[in-house]
């Protein structure tokens, strides 16, 4: 079973539960920083070729735009919960507490597996209180109080290599200008003077993606924002350039872990 939380008064954060579950993600990135614990069962995180292995307790927290995937161990479940916080408001609570405990207000830049049991129960104290019925100004409180402890970002790093190539920028913005009718690779390569070759491996090398899989994984990060403001699945799968509502809810659930319909109905 998975659940979903959000609140229009608190729009810069999301979570989930998932229980018992066996559903298996595609490598995928997520606009937001995402926190996440492991409940039950083990589960194999992967990113940029380093795998842990998660076990009931650990905290993981992964920066917006980073490439990974986490998913049980075969012919296992588990039961997880999830954090998703835009990452200008997690700014901008650091910045207010470092004055407060005078550490360094930036935003981590490395992936955080935390093992220890204070992560853990302080996530869970805080995802216990999002999904209640108590005002948003707790939850809200709750939510500041949490991320200026920044147990969150404890514990063993993985260090995450941040593409700065400005030739792969520039392959990027082409693609986000045509979700509806995304180039082929050919035209694209052609387009930045560029062989298909050339445009593979830049994107594997700073991504870890194919350029389609990247362009992908955007669409559904795309989707997911509107499904949130109420647009239909039919409308929604054509203005991304999805072939049908078929293979959009496919690909949706093969990086969401769940259904379009399930995603915007909780």
């Amino acid at each position: 079973m998975t659940q979903f939380w959000r609140d229009p008064m608190l729009p810069f954060v999301e979570s989930r539960r998932a229980s018992d579950s066996r559903a298996c993600y595609r490598p995928h990135s997520h606009p937001t920083l995402s926190i996440g614990v492991v409940d039950r069962g083990q589960s194999q995180f992967q990113c940029q070729q380093r795998r842990e292995r998660l076990t009931p307790g650990c905290l993981v927290s992964v920066p917006a735009g980073v490439v990974h995937d986490c998913n049980p161990l075969p012919d296992q479940r588990w039961s997880y919960q999830m954090l998703y916080l835009e990452p200008a408001w997690v700014s901008e609570v650091l910045n207010e507490a470092s004055v407060e405990i005078d550490t360094a207000p930036t935003m981590p830049s490395a992936v955080f597996i935390a093992r220890d049991a204070a992560p853990y129960q302080a996530f869970c104290r805080l995802n216990t209180l999002l999904f209640s019925q108590a005002p948003a100004a707790d939850k809200e409180t709750a939510l500041i109080e949490f991320l200026g402890s920044r147990l969150w970002c404890h514990g063993h790093s993985l260090a995450v290599h941040w593409p700065n190539s400005s030739a792969l920028a520039g392959l990027q913005q082409h693609l986000l200008e045509c979700l509806e009718r995304p180039p082929s690779l050919e035209v694209l390569a052609q387009d930045h003077c560029l062989s298909r070759y050339q445009v593979i491996r830049l994107f594997r090398r700073e991504t870890g993606l194919t350029p389609h899989a990247w362009l992908l994984d955007r669409r559904i990060q795309q989707a997911r924002r509107r499904l949130c403001q109420g647009v239909e699945l039919a409308e929604l799968a054509q203005e991304l350039g999805f072939a049908d509502q078929g293979h959009f809810q496919r690909a949706f659930k093969a990086r969401v872990a769940t259904t379009p319909g399930r995603y915007c109905s909780t």
